[in-house]
């Protein structure tokens, strides 16, 4: 899960098996529609051994606000971040 900083922060949940470059290509504008022109962190990972079972969890994750909204809490909590 990728976030922006900022007053509204914005969440961005996507599968890779190149984690680095992924963020890389979101920061550059050169990946999803959605997240140019943003500047994005990467605020949590899972791993899985198949492709399949990542693209199970990124649906649910997506599909799944309660869930999404819980683990941006629990991570800006860790870190002393204020998400408003």
């Amino acid at each position: 899960m990728l976030k922006t900083e900022g007053i509204k922060s914005v969440t961005y949940v996507g599968y890779t098996n190149n984690l680095k470059k992924r963020v890389a290509l979101h920061n550059a504008g050169k990946a999803a529609k959605f997240t140019r022109g943003r500047k994005w962190t990467l605020i949590y990972k899972e791993k899985f051994k198949s492709k399949r079972e990542a693209i199970s969890r990124e649906y649910y994750i997506k599909k799944n606000r309660s869930l999404r909204n819980n683990i941006k809490k629990k991570i800006c909590e860790n870190r002393h971040i204020t998400t408003i």
